[in-house]
């Protein structure tokens, strides 16, 4: 979702990025990475919460941020902090939600 603009993202990216959360271990890093908020977590503290670690957390890691749902950024020499994309999810909400009930009468819809 990287470059995109957040109010108008299309159907091919929505289900690019649904589809790069079709893991729970994916899916349960990006919960945890929300969780921590925007200082995100060291690899380490994600591995620990998640119990992904290793390889298979690298791997999720860079499909995730393929996805632009999260960022990696090295702190000091070995330090890799992971922190979510927040304004990627608020995205990707939005697009399910902004068309919601649009088909129903405005006093038949509960949701908005």
């Amino acid at each position: 979702m990287k470059n995109t603009a957040f109010n108008d993202i299309s159907l091919e990216v929505a289900a690019s990025t649904f589809a790069a959360l079709g893991s729970e271990q994916r899916l349960s890093v990006l919960r945890t990475l929300v969780r921590a908020g925007d200082q995100g977590l060291t690899i380490g503290a994600l591995g620990e919460r998640t119990g992904v670690t290793g390889s298979t957390l690298t791997h999720h890691m860079k499909i995730l941020a393929q996805a632009g749902l999260v960022n990696q950024q090295k702190q000091g020499r070995s330090i890799i902090c992971a922190a979510v994309a927040f304004d990627e999810v608020r995205a990707l909400s939005e697009f399910l939600l902004k068309e919601c009930c649009a088909d129903l009468d405005t006093e038949d819809c509960s949701h908005g």
